[in-house]
């Protein structure tokens, strides 16, 4: 593959295929590829009006018809997306990575939008909320989920729901954490392959959430607030002396539980670097130590009222950055796992923030101007579709580059008497940028199919 625009254009043909298939009716299969070539392509704004008068001028009837109104199911594409992302970056070391992400609104009639905390804002602003999902292996992210969560002011409104289109089945509360496991069972039922979930303290809290991926026999590493309590690992449950009274019926442990920044108080804490930025070495000091999980079953132990008694043996790991911030985490990994292993693992999280950034800089995931449920989870499936595909494109660059790479070390390495013995194993080459050459190649209309 070159960098021309018809070899950008035949590619991107070749890999919307299995979903132009899921599609099937004809119309539809000739928008699909037109919007995501809009969202590709140049152009400040990728709403639809723009974006049809870029790439197809007088279709704008038919492209918002295809992406607010049209019947068809987004389920196909989002099962082929999947299939897809899985083949890109699934694996044994891939990880998942839970988080969500926000886009302000203004006004109150577009599907969920409310005065809630805004991530891109950081505060509280009126925003759409999304629970993502991203796969992710090295630095390659692939976001295969986003789904809308609705605030209180909408689920408890039936007629607001009912005028944007909320499908039945998620007019009911839900809360962020389930819906994210929702997903999950979903990504699970059609084979993706990952290696362990990560996701900040937003879910972490949740012991819920916890233990539906301990359930699912899921490893996991997720922020937790400094207060969360905790047990030591060694806490035993012991039958309570009664001093008057009825002899006690339940157990209670012998230890009192405790905030997670006062277990880790005393913990031998060390310098470690997780990976190489653009300004050098990422270093933080870390510690962890083995702890009881303060989510079993309530209980009231003594005086202290109402407690939560031991649960799942795990990890509890603290970090100390920099710039003075403190932050806490809860890991179901082997008790073997080391100390520099708990830190890379915890830090791989950081890709989504990268996968959000680009899916609305780079692909207008912000942009849609409808109000609708339908519409507005068809464009952010579009968008994850353009998004895969840039990642395809830049797996198959770092491949040619890594190939050329070795094919001139060893050209070089031929043309001279080897002085010491070779290693088989050439350093692989860092991967590109999202390909800038496939959105200047897109610059005019794609050869869509009639």
């Amino acid at each position: 593959m070159v960098g021309t625009t018809s070899d950008w254009e035949d590619e991107l043909g070749r890999w919307l295929e299995p979903f132009l298939e899921r599609l099937g009716h004809r119309s539809r299969q000739r928008m699909c590829p037109l919007y995501v070539a809009g969202l590709i392509g140049p152009g400040d704004r990728k709403s639809v009006q723009p974006m049809a008068e870029r790439l197809a001028p007088g279709a704008y009837d038919q492209l918002h018809h295809f992406v607010a109104a049209g019947v068809w199911k987004e389920a196909p594409l989002e099962t082929e997306l999947l299939i897809q992302a899985d083949k890109l970056v699934g694996g044994s070391d891939a990880v998942l990575v839970i988080d969500d992400t926000s886009m302000p609104k203004k006004g109150k009639h577009s599907v969920g939008v409310a005065a809630q905390y805004a991530s891109a804002l950081g505060k509280t602003a009126n925003c759409q909320t999304l629970v993502s999902l991203t796969l992710a292996r090295g630095e390659v992210p692939v976001t295969v989920a986003l789904r809308l969560f609705l605030p209180e002011s909408w689920t408890s409104d039936r007629a607001r729901l009912k005028r944007a289109g909320v499908p039945a089945e998620h007019r009911t509360a839900r809360t962020k954490p389930e819906i994210a496991l929702a997903e999950i069972d979903h990504m699970i039922a059609t084979g993706v392959r990952f290696g362990c979930v990560l996701a900040d303290a937003g879910y972490g809290l949740s012991a819920p959430f916890r233990q539906g991926l301990t359930a699912r026999s899921l490893a996991w590493a997720v922020g937790i607030p400094r207060h969360l309590k905790v047990y030591p690992v060694g806490v035993r449950l012991i039958w309570p002396i009664a001093g008057r009274g009825r002899p006690r019926q339940r157990h209670v442990p012998n230890i009192l539980s405790m905030a997670a920044e006062d277990m880790l108080a005393d913990a031998r804490w060390q310098n470690i670097s997780w990976r190489t930025g653009t300004k050098g070495k990422l270093k933080a000091r870390f510690a962890a130590v083995r702890v009881r999980t303060a989510d079993g079953p309530p209980q009231r132990i003594r005086d202290k009222g109402q407690q939560h008694l031991p649960g799942d043996e795990a990890w509890l790991i603290g970090e100390h950055r920099p710039s003075g911030e403190k932050k806490y985490y809860l890991a179901n990994l082997p008790a073997k796992t080391g100390l520099r292993m708990l830190a890379a693992i915890i830090k791989a999280r950081w890709i989504c923030e990268q996968a959000h950034q680009q899916l609305k800089e780079e692909l207008g995931l912000d942009h849609f101007e409808g109000r609708s449920w339908q519409g507005l989870h068809r464009h952010a499936l579009m968008t994850m579709i353009a998004y895969a595909f840039l990642q395809h494109c830049r797996l198959i660059r770092a491949k040619r580059e890594k190939k050329n790479q070795r094919t001139t070390t060893s050209a070089k390495l031929a043309s001279r008497a080897p002085r010491y013995r070779r290693s088989h194993h050439a350093t692989a080459s860092a991967l590109p940028e999202l390909p800038t050459m496939v959105r200047a190649g897109l610059r005019r209309k794609l050869n869509l199919p009639k």
